[in-house]
């Protein structure tokens, strides 16, 4: 099959249902018999397994460095010779990442200047934006419920007041970006089945 490369983002707060909908896409397009890589950040690479320990409360480093941290694992990520997005790209695969850069916008400007974390992630924005980043939004309320279905322990940022700026933050970005990115905002409050089916329909539309 003679196809190009497609690069997708799906965004979300914690609870939006972001993880299993990008398993989802991947799965179904797999099926459909393309070449599909599903990845998520923190990646399991050396920095995203420290990242892990960090939002898991089992180590304490200053927000500041948690921001730079996810910067080094994105830009492994982006470009490690072996399995980088980068390459994925170059050798025909579909990428589908759960989470990206919109995410270091939301999480870190809770506790720093948005400003500050869109200049840290620059070069990333430069190196490779998605075709299209999905933003997946849920009320506050949603998330944790989903979260406390789901985990006997709360990560780092896991708190109501938190995910409440979080999605503030996300939208905020998604205005201040509307010149420079592609985003769709999706109601992830719905049904999984129909967030899946919408998501599949913007997906299909782009000529893969």
């Amino acid at each position: 099959m003679d196809r190009k490369s497609l690069f997708i983002a799906i965004e979300g707060t914690d609870g939006s249902g972001k993880s299993t909908q990008a398993k989802m896409l991947a799965e179904r397009l797999v099926l459909e018999g393309h070449k599909v890589h599903h990845t998520f950040e923190p990646t399991d690479g050396h920095i995203g397994k420290l990242l892990r320990s960090i939002l898991k409360g089992e180590k304490s480093v200053c927000q500041e460095s948690i921001a730079a941290l996810f910067l080094a694992d994105r830009l492994d990520h982006l470009l490690n010779p072996v399995n980088g997005i980068l390459k994925l790209l170059a050798d025909g695969y579909i990428v589908i990442t759960d989470r990206y850069y919109f995410s270091s916008y939301a999480y870190h400007s809770v506790y720093t200047e948005m400003e500050w974390v869109m200049a840290c992630n620059s070069k990333c924005a430069q190196i490779l934006r998605p075709d299209v980043h999905l933003f997946i939004d849920v009320t506050p309320e949603v998330s944790m419920s989903r979260i406390s279905a789901n985990r006997e322990i709360p990560e780092l940022y896991e708190t109501n007041e938190i995910l409440t700026k979080v999605r503030n933050n996300f939208l905020k970005a998604i205005e201040i970006t509307s010149s420079e990115e592609k985003v769709l905002i999706l109601d992830g409050n719905r049904a999984m089945v129909d967030v899946a089916d919408e998501i599949y329909d913007i997906v299909s539309r782009m000529g893969y």
